[in-house]
């Protein structure tokens, strides 16, 4: 994974996304901690990303888009909510991002399929393939 401070802009990307309904749960702050930890990041740092974000850095690759597009759906799942202001972020980030707005698309519909809305990372990435080859 990239440097640490791509570390911080998906954490400060993940925190503006949890965000977007003006509040920020204990199940996504604990989330964010989870994946805090697992990038190498402490839990000090990310309290500081809480007050200030961190300088927007584009992810080089595809696959490390692919992967944060992931954890941006597993946090606004992870309440159990969804509002349509929620999906409606999520789809204008994966466009951002420069995945293909079919591809978004069908994982934000396909999701519902799934317990909990958690989209496994093999239907994910197969999702994805089908639109770069």
């Amino acid at each position: 994974m990239g440097t640490y401070q791509e570390k911080l802009s998906i954490l400060s990307e993940m925190i503006g996304f949890a965000r977007v309904d003006h509040s920020l749960k204990r199940s996504e702050y604990e989330f964010l901690l989870k994946v805090a930890r697992n990038l190498g990041v402490p839990k000090d740092t990310l309290d500081g990303l809480l007050k200030e974000k961190s300088p927007k850095v584009r992810l080089k690759t595809q696959a490390e888009r692919i992967v944060q597009f992931h954890r941006l759906i597993l946090l606004m799942n992870i309440d159990h909510e969804q509002h349509k202001k929620e999906i409606n972020t999520l789809y204008n980030i994966g466009l951002k991002m420069g995945l293909p707005p079919a591809a978004i698309s069908q994982v934000l519909e396909v999701m519902h399929r799934y317990p909990d809305n958690i989209v496994p990372p093999d239907v994910l990435i197969n999702i994805f393939k089908a639109y770069y080859n």
